[in-house]
């Protein structure tokens, strides 16, 4: 019975998102925010900065609509052409991926994710290496973007 327990609670932490961590090529943060909240949050904070945000897709809205249920779920599309530009300069294919996205979903647990792809991660996918001052600058970005929208 201790061996279940050890073994499930293992399984649990394994799979849960860490509250706010670097997970391989994505960065997960825990949000006290509705998912609504949290990119309202997100969006309002992107405008005010002259960010421009492109689109939001609301996953669970999709869903109903052909009759499933899906947690709230939904996705920011965003981003800055002046640092974008760059990129797909170097690596056109980089476009595929962006602009930037920023997902914010509840999990089975009712708890709120905040989600995005690390800029190196995405630029690394397509075989582009640079510049990294522009990578750098992204990642910080999006750092404090998201820790802002989250914050309580």
């Amino acid at each position: 019975m201790v061996r279940c327990s050890l073994l499930a609670l293992f399984v649990l932490l394994l799979t849960a998102p860490p509250a706010s961590a670097a997970d391989g090529p994505f960065v997960t943060k825990k949000s006290p925010h509705s998912v609504a909240k949290t990119l309202d949050r997100l969006s309002g904070i992107l405008k005010k900065k002259g960010i421009t945000v492109f689109a939001r897709v609301d996953h669970t809205a999709g869903a109903k609509k052909v009759g499933l249920e899906l947690k709230p779920n939904q996705v920011l599309i965003f981003g800055n052409p002046k640092l974008g530009t760059p990129l797909m300069q170097a690596k056109p294919e980089v476009g595929l991926d962006l602009p930037m996205k920023v997902q914010a979903f509840e999990d089975a647990k009712g708890q709120v994710w905040v989600r995005y792809a690390q800029p190196r991660a995405v630029a690394a996918r397509h075989g582009a290496t640079g510049p990294a001052p522009i990578l750098d600058k992204m990642t910080g970005a999006l750092d404090k973007l998201t820790s802002a929208a989250i914050a309580p």
